[in-house]
């Protein structure tokens, strides 16, 4: 237990003289805030780049994700079928929603939805009211890069056959 006592002793002491010192060096060493406030500036910089980096990333997979998904799996354009799709969409949607890894996934399933709903600005606020935040983010960066028809219409975006200097990029 002396022994214990020892060694416990003299850690605190030695990081008690550590903060003792830091704390002279930061308010006595000009150079030494200046060094403190680089690396602040740098880390924060570093941060900023790679936050930037993931969500570049996080896009281009949303926008694969999408492309592949629509391309296997085509949103219906008949009157008598987009009812029981939505329905359908909407439901695997949510379970979808509870789940870290298929967050993507039920973005997906609710743009599809979305895509054969008459009205896309109601049902956008559904979604902004019911969905998880970060699903319904991925809902509204889906929309924002490829915009089903319907909301195409009311935004007066139809699409183009051509790709748009924005697109090639």
């Amino acid at each position: 237990m002396n022994k214990t006592f020892t060694i416990s002793a003299v850690a605190a002491t030695a990081l008690v003289g550590y903060a003792v010192w830091f704390d002279y060096q930061r308010r006595h060493s000009a150079d030494f805030r200046k060094n403190l406030k680089k690396k602040a500036v740098s880390q924060k910089k570093k941060s900023e780049k790679a936050e930037a980096e993931t969500k570049k990333n996080k896009i281009e997979l949303l926008k694969k994700a999408l492309t592949e998904d629509l391309a296997a799996n085509p949103v219906p354009t008949d009157l008598s079928e987009k009812e029981s799709f939505f329905m359908q969409q909407v439901a695997l949607g949510e379970q979808l929603a509870t789940k870290e890894e298929t967050k993507i996934d039920a973005a997906i399933c609710f743009y599809k939805a979305l895509a054969v709903y008459p009205n896309p600005t109601d049902i956008l606020g559904i979604y902004q009211r019911s969905v998880p935040e970060d699903v319904y983010e991925l809902v509204v960066m889906m929309v924002a890069f490829k915009p089903p028809q319907s909301v195409a219409n009311i935004v007066g975006d139809a699409p183009d056959t051509k790709p748009r200097e924005d697109d090639l990029d």
